[in-house]
C-alpha cells in the first residue's frame, strides 16, 4: 500500500524492511556461490589406516567399494548386501556391527539405499555437501560385515563426488 503525502510517493516501512531482507538474502546467495572452498589435499586410492579416496564424479557409472557403490551424491549396497545407520558416533567406538536391521538397496528407476541415502548437509550459502558424520554399519552379500564413515565428498583432483571413507571390516555379531 502506497500513501500520497505531501506531494510525494511513501511506502510503508514494512515493505522497505521486505526490499532490504531480499536484497540480503541474494547478496549471501551470490557470494557464496562465488566463493571457492579449499578441497581436502586427499589423493585418489589408499591413504593406510583403513582411509581410501575414490572418484565417483561420472554420473552415469557406479564407482564399488567393496558392497558399497558410489555415483555421485549416491551411495548404495550391493544386491544382496544391506546398510544400517549407526548414527554420529566415533567410527573407532564401533568394536562390532549390529546383526539386525539392514536395509537393502532399492533397485528400480531410482535406485536408493535409504539407511545411507541422506549421508550429507546441504549448505544452501556454499552449495556443498558435507557428511554428517555417520557410522555405517553393512553387512555384505557373502555375509560378513564392515562399518564406514564418509569423511570428505570433495578432493582436489576431482572436485566434487570424490568420496573420501574410513572402512573397516568388522567383528560379527554374537
Amino acid at each position: 500500500m502506497v500513501s500520497v503525502h505531501g506531494g510525494g510517493l511513501k511506502a510503508p516501512l514494512l515493505v522497505w524492511a521486505m526490499a532490504v531482507a531480499f536484497l540480503l538474502l541474494v547478496a549471501s546467495l551470490l557470494i557464496g556461490s562465488f566463493t571457492k572452498p579449499e578441497f581436502p589435499a586427499y589423493e585418489v586410492g589408499a591413504h593406510g589406516d583403513g582411509t581410501y579416496t575414490l572418484d565417483a564424479s561420472r554420473g552415469d557409472e557406479w564407482q564399488r567399494w567393496g558392497d558399497i557403490a558410489f555415483r555421485r551424491n549416491h551411495v548404495i549396497t550391493a544386491p544382496g548386501a544391506g546398510a544400517v545407520d549407526l548414527g554420529t558416533v566415533a567410527f573407532d567406538s564401533v568394536a562390532e556391527v549390529p546383526a539386525e536391521g539392514y536395509v537393502p538397496t532399492s533397485f528400480s528407476a531410482d535406485t536408493v539405499n535409504t539407511a545411507i541415502g541422506k549421508w550429507y548437509e546441504y549448505s544452501m550459502w556454499s552449495h556443498l555437501l558435507t557428511s554428517k558424520h555417520h557410522v555405517y554399519g553393512v553387512q555384505t552379500a557373502n555375509g560378513e560385515f564392515a562399518k564406514f564413515e564418509i569423511l570428505a565428498y570433495y578432493c582436489r583432483a576431482v572436485g566434487a563426488a570424490c568420496y573420501t571413507i574410513r572402512y573397516k571390516t568388522s567383528t560379527p555379531p554374537d
